[in-house]
Formats: C-alpha cells, structure tokens, sequence
C-alpha cells in the first residue's frame, strides 16, 4: 500500500500538486486503507494531477475502481480500492477540510516519499 501511495504522491508534485497529505484511515474508514489529499491552482491543473495520478497507479498496475468530478476540475475523486484519492482545487479544498474532518486518522509522512531535489540539500558543509 506505501507504495502505491509514493507512487500517487510523486505523480501529483510531476503535475504541480500542493500540500499533499495522506491519512491512514483504517480504523475510522472501513471502505480504505488511506486517504491521500492534494491541492491543484486551477481547474485544468486538478485535472492534470487527477490524469497523472491515475496513468501512474494504473501503470504500476493498479486498477480505478472509480473516478468522479473530473469534468468540474474542481474535486476530483479516484477510487483505486484501498486508496483513496482527492485532488482538490484550492477553494474547495478549504471549504470541505477533509483533514479536520478525518483529524483523528494517523498521519503518513509524504515528504520523505518524494524524490530529493537539488534546492532541497542545501549548503552542507559551508559553516566551515
């Protein structure tokens, strides 16, 4: 399951996604296993994240179940059975705060799920 969703989270930052955030949503959900949430600018940017996370998962051979709002552009869902995700454009997402609706569903970590990128590492070694 981890790596389905390192493979949804690095698709959606390839497409320009925002603060994603992925829920382990087990216990409170008995439908998934996580919840992954991303943020898009604009509509057709919500769709592109929605379109690259779904061709990444189905290349790595996992299969859509469901897929719902990708006309609106607006919040996407896509259902791939024990992941779940939604790809928000930025108003909605600050409408609906998933996150606050599903605060007690422990955290997985995304950050460290994303490949390093040349600005990230810094200047090792310059204090001496």
């Amino acid at each position: 399951m981890r790596a389905d969703v390192r493979t949804a989270v690095i698709a959606a930052d390839e497409k320009g996604a925002t603060a994603p955030v992925a829920l382990e949503v087990t216990e409170q959900f008995g439908l998934a296993d996580v919840f992954l949430i991303v943020t898009g600018a604009v509509e057709r940017n919500v769709q592109a994240i929605s379109d690259g996370i779904e061709d990444a998962l189905n290349d790595s051979g996992v299969r859509t179940v469901r897929r719902e709002g990708r006309e609106s552009g607006r919040w996407v869902l896509l259902d791939f059975g024990d992941l779940i995700v939604h790809v928000f454009h930025r108003e909605e997402r600050d409408f609906y705060q998933l996150e606050k609706l599903w605060q007690d569903a422990p955290l997985i970590d995304t950050a460290e799920m994303l490949p390093a990128r040349e600005s990230d590492a810094g200047t090792v070694g310059a204090e001496s």
